[in-house]
């Protein structure tokens, strides 16, 4: 639960209520209401917080009264003049929220007077049962717990919109808050103080009172036997926690140790040139782990998913694997070991994977990682891990092509994190700008752009409009999501400030810098300046190239982009060169299957064909099309675009038959995963007209040519090669459908 913050001081025109809080409860939930209701009027809040002022007033003695309706209306048409009444003089309500509750018109109705009460800031969540937001995963909307008044903002008029909220919510499922962590966080937003401070107290008080107990209990034998043996219980809990103390840090020294080490220069001849590069130092400090702390595995495996993670961070996968495999096997085997730990070398682990487009392994790592996380839901280490690995999840679903997917589960780490560091937090944006990336790719760049807008809104407020490379990065990613959705100019304006903030940020030569000079080439070049775009292009590929050196990913990136522009503007041969290179440093960068090197295996082969060199292109597309198979399965986009290359190179080769198995196999993918009328799905219906008409079939093949020319003309995101070569296509039907000319008779 998200508990308000308080104010300063409360509104002296404040109304004073009778009711500390209005029930609103399922009949099916009476229960839950008479528990809760108890439970509330039996309270009181701890003697130092008596007297405080919050924005909900001055913390009183007791909670009472609190308001709960007997009996749900049955057969009223209004909440009638006694619960209106009642609602009026409530200074806050709570919902009991379960799929009873959430089909309950009487329930509504009471969650809608009141927030026409302008009250909407007052009202508090119980849920239990269902799930909130059902409503969202499909399949599952009768599991939904939230009435639609809690779920939707109310408008000026005092109705409902369409502007989706977020409830603030105690949960008392199992496994969730429990039923007196969900009372607490109830109690705390009746009085306006926060949870933590809340527990505190209630916990200080709890120990005062076994203390008196204590006390007392000296006069019997009994008593002091049950107290002994609660003295022992308690002192094994602390050794306990001294034991673990210690050997954290024991842990801590050690690796501070090995680290103080690792920074000195003791022997100048190891280095390769004249001072130490940080590059020198962790692969010096990698070598040492292996040997010098055999003896002590819980440190070599922190140290080892450390390490694991910086070669990550500076995109050195292959350095990065094996330390992080042999930590994720330490951690595996050591006896007694904090689960934490190991959850985070699989989420790292998950990370690394993610990145070489180890989509189903990686899956796996986090979806272990959730499963230990979520194990202790009352536990904030565990939670705060939880939402990192959710997102990590969310994210590798989004570029393993399942939007829906990611969506759900990147809307289950946002929720979680606004629940643990409260709206304004870096976390919730970086979450949100994921969010909004997925959405769009699931087709609602509606609600995506909003979204993003609301996350660089967040970090302009948190950052004062500050220079800062979050602020950078979230106007980088709200400029790729407007270019994304054709607003060329708004693009460029977001692209162009964040640029901007990364070179006062970074300096002028800085890997971050060299990315966003591509991100602006591309609107650039969509806006039709090819030369403009070529010479950004230029400056990031040899940023990149001086950075980072010639073979590194980021530096074959930059030059994909290069040279796929200079195959639009005709530098054809350039352009090949270019790209053949890009494919030499990808291999030697993923020496296993990569999406990357598939990309640029199929690019190829789509560009030896059109060049003529049909061997070369067999090759490449066939290799890359096995390659997207192994890494993603049959039914995906990339494995789809293949067999759509596939198909042009048979029709070139004039294998009809199998061009136009290819070509509807490709169409079919592109349909489920895109639409019938995406420019992609209309590349592979126009390989699929060139089939046709090389078989004879001029009437199929008209309509199929017709229909896909239609969607490439009106679509610019299409590239200019293939609406070129549906428009060859289109003039050889005709040719090969006119009818045949007659020489003249001679006379």
């Amino acid at each position: 639960m998200t508990t308000p913050a308080p104010a300063a001081a409360p509104d002296a025109s404040a109304p004073a209520f009778k009711y500390r809080a209005f029930i609103s409860y399922s009949h099916r939930d009476s229960g839950w209401a008479s528990w809760l209701h108890g439970s509330l009027e039996r309270y009181r809040p701890p003697k130092p917080l008596i007297g405080t002022v919050t924005e909900r007033g001055e913390v009183p003695k007791r909670l009472a009264p609190v308001f709960r309706d007997r009996d749900e209306l049955a057969s009223a048409t209004d909440l009638g003049t006694l619960l209106n009444a009642a609602l009026a003089d409530s200074a806050c309500q709570i919902v009991i929220c379960s799929p009873q509750a959430a089909k309950s018109k009487w329930v509504n109705e009471e969650i809608l007077a009141f927030k026409r009460l302008r009250r909407e800031d007052r009202i508090f969540c119980l849920v239990v049962g269902g799930e909130p937001n059902a409503t969202d995963l499909p399949g599952r909307e009768d599991e939904e717990c939230f009435p639609p008044a809690l779920r939707f903002k109310l408008g000026p008029d005092g109705e409902l919109t369409d502007t989706r909220t977020e409830p603030i919510a105690a949960d008392a499922r199992p496994g969730k808050d429990g039923k007196q962590n969900a009372k607490l966080k109830l109690i705390a937003g009746l009085l306006g103080v926060g949870f933590d401070a809340l527990k505190r107290r209630e916990q200080q008080r709890r120990n005062r009172r076994m203390f008196l107990i204590a006390c007392a209990a000296t006069t019997g034998m009994v008593a002091t036997s049950g107290l002994a043996a609660y003295a022992l219980v308690q002192r094994a809990a602390a050794q306990r926690q001294t034991v673990r103390a210690e050997a954290e840090a024991r842990t801590a020294r050690e690796t501070t140790k090995f680290l103080v080490d690792l920074f000195k220069i003791s022997d100048p001849s190891e280095a390769r040139g004249n001072t130490v590069t940080a590059r020198e130092m962790l692969d010096k400090g990698a070598a040492r782990i292996a040997t010098e702390l055999a003896r002590q595995p819980a440190i070599q495996a922190t140290l080892m998913d450390t390490l694991g993670t910086v070669y990550m961070g500076l995109g050195l996968y292959p350095q990065a694997r094996p330390l992080l495999d042999k930590a994720l096997d330490t951690r595996r085997r050591l006896p007694g070991a904090d689960p934490l730990e190991l959850s985070d070398v699989l989420s790292h682990r998950g990370d690394l994977l993610a990145l070489q487009a180890e989509y189903e392994t990686g899956e796996k790592a986090y979806r272990e990682a959730i499963r230990i996380e979520s194990a202790k839901p009352d536990d904030r280490q565990s939670q705060e891990s939880l939402a990192r690995s959710l997102y990590g999840l969310g994210t590798l679903q989004a570029q393993n092509e399942q939007p829906a997917e990611a969506v759900q589960t990147l809307r289950l780490a946002l929720n979680l994190q606004q629940a643990l560091f409260g709206a304004n937090d870096a976390n919730v944006a970086r979450t949100m700008k994921a969010l909004a990336f997925a959405m769009d790719d699931a087709g609602d760049s509606k609600s995506a752009i909003p979204l993003m807008k609301q996350a660089v809104d967040l970090q302009r407020s948190l950052r004062g409009n500050e220079p800062h490379p979050d602020l950078a990065e979230a106007l980088n990613d709200m400029g790729n999501l407007l270019w994304r959705n054709g607003n060329n100019d708004a693009a460029e304006q977001y692209l162009r400030e964040s640029l901007a903030m990364r070179i006062t940020v970074f300096g002028d030569r800085h890997p971050e810098v060299a990315n966003g000079l591509q991100n602006v080439a591309m609107v650039v070049q969509d806006k039709g300046d090819l030369a403009g775009a070529e010479l950004l292009y230029t400056q990031a590929f040899d940023m990149q190239r001086a950075l980072v050196g010639e073979m590194h990913p980021d530096a074959g990136q930059a030059l994909f982009n290069l040279a796929s522009l200079q195959y639009d503007r005709g530098e054809k041969q350039v352009a090949l060169q270019n790209m053949h290179e890009v494919l030499r440093i990808y291999r030697k960068a993923y020496p296993a299957d990569n999406a990357q090197t598939a990309r640029v295996l199929n690019v190829l082969g789509s560009w030896l064909t059109l060049s003529g060199d049909l061997t070369q292109a067999d090759a490449y597309v066939q290799e890359g099309l096995a390659m997207r198979r192994r890494l993603v399965g049959e039914d995906q986009p990339d494995v789809a675009s293949s067999l759509m290359i596939l198909a042009i190179l048979r029709d070139t080769q004039g294998r009809y038959g199998e061009a136009l198995e290819l070509a509807r196999r490709a169409k079919a993918i592109y349909t489920n995963a895109l639409s019938a009328d995406h420019w992609r799905t209309a590349i592979a219906e126009s390989a699929e007209g060139a089939a046709l008409t090389g078989l004879g079939q001029y009437v199929d093949a008209e309509s199929a040519l017709t229909h896909s020319h239609e969607i490439l003309a009106k679509n610019t995101g299409a590239p200019l090669i293939y609406r070129q070569l549906n428009q060859r296509y289109l003039d050889e039907l005709r040719r090969a459908s006119a009818p045949p000319r007659h020489a003249s008779a001679k006379h």
